[in-house]
């Protein structure tokens, strides 16, 4: 699998377990996506497909570097998606 196919699961996961915002984009917790079962089995590197889809501006959170126990509070964001970002999720 590749970094853009990972991306496009986290953002589905993170719509699956978060909290549904006003604005279009989606809350969870840090522990809440590391101890799912589905994401334990999803993702080798969750924390390196999360780093990934920060630097692509997909997601938010506080920090580099998210880590099990320590930013089980932590809220990543999933940002909004453009409406660039929708076209080419459906022409594919």
């Amino acid at each position: 699998m590749n970094v853009d196919e990972e991306v496009g699961r986290l953002k589905e996961e993170i719509q699956r377990l978060g909290q549904s915002q006003p604005d279009g984009s989606f809350k969870v917790e840090f522990g809440i996506l590391f101890n799912d079962d589905r994401c334990a089995n999803i993702f080798e590197a969750l924390v390196g497909t999360l780093r990934a889809a920060k630097k692509r501006k997909i997601v938010k959170f506080d920090g580099e570097l998210l880590l099990q126990g320590v930013h089980d509070n932590v809220e990543i964001t999933l940002l909004p998606s453009t409406p660039a970002e929708a076209v080419s999720v459906t022409a594919s």
